[in-house]
């Protein structure tokens, strides 16, 4: 039976039971309790571990270097289901406390199973909202690392601090604008997509792309901001027509998107 199968009363109970059994863990030194629910087939299970062990080490600074410690040894898991509990974690603390979880995904970047290396990315967004400096000085660190999966990775993990500070990501993105390889070169654009329609940012946006020296990628980047604006026509600012009226302008041509 999964979480949310549960009736609310029993999730409340279950999800108290497993703060007590995470403070039985972290009391007695043992990994009975996280392991097993950190490893649980259920995704809500796997979510509260995480969350229960960030908010520990929010409110008790007393164990914060021990709750440090069991990720570690979370992270050197066989059970990718564990590992990825561990990064989302990490993602949590580091929210507030960056600098000590990125040693961490600097490793977790490369883990040999997708689920890791996505919760990376997620964690990286979730981080960058809030606490963007030094997760913006991280993604540049690998925006030309040579495997290419870790390019698409890292431009991915600063696009949710984008669209709502474009100009904090759009140097990072201008750096990349020449990248070959085809899976890399799409996230760039999806990223500048994403962070095009929210108030102030299409401008933003624009502004920048007039200046960039990869015109056919800038090409492809309007249209797909125009597709944004029609695909999240109930969250834009801007209708599609008054986005490409803008876009239009600016550039002094016609832009065909899929509106």
């Amino acid at each position: 039976m999964g979480y949310y199968d549960l009736t609310k009363d029993e999730r409340v109970q279950f999800y108290s039971k497993m703060k007590d059994d995470i403070l039985i863990d972290l009391t007695e030194n043992k990994l009975h309790y996280i392991l097993l629910y950190a490893s649980d087939s259920d995704t809500y299970v796997r979510k509260n571990t995480y969350l229960i062990l960030g908010r520990m080490y929010d409110s008790n600074p007393s164990i914060q270097s021990e709750i440090i410690q069991i990720l570690r040894n979370l992270m050197n898991n066989e059970n990718e289901k564990i590992r990825q509990t561990a990064v989302n974690c990490l993602g949590e603390i580091g929210k507030r406390d960056a600098v000590i979880v990125l040693e961490f995904f600097e490793a977790a970047l490369f883990d040999k199973h997708h689920s890791v290396r996505n919760a990376v990315i997620g964690s990286l967004k979730k981080m960058g909202q809030v606490n963007p400096k030094p997760i913006l000085s991280f993604a540049k660190k690998f925006l030309h690392h040579p495997e290419a999966e870790i390019r698409r990775e890292v431009i991915h993990g600063v696009e949710l601090r984008g669209r709502t500070h474009p100009e904090e990501v759009l140097p990072l993105l201008e750096e990349v604008q020449f990248e070959k390889v085809k899976r890399v070169r799409n996230m760039v654009i999806h990223v500048l997509g994403q962070i095009s329609y929210k108030k102030g940012c299409l401008e933003t946006v624009v502004q920048a792309l007039l200046k960039w020296d990869n015109k056919e990628l800038v090409n492809e980047a309007l249209v797909e901001i125009l597709d944004i604006h029609v695909r999240y026509q109930d969250f834009s600012v801007k209708t599609y027509q008054e986005a490409k009226e803008y876009i239009e302008t600016h550039f002094n041509r016609n832009i065909e998107g899929k509106g």
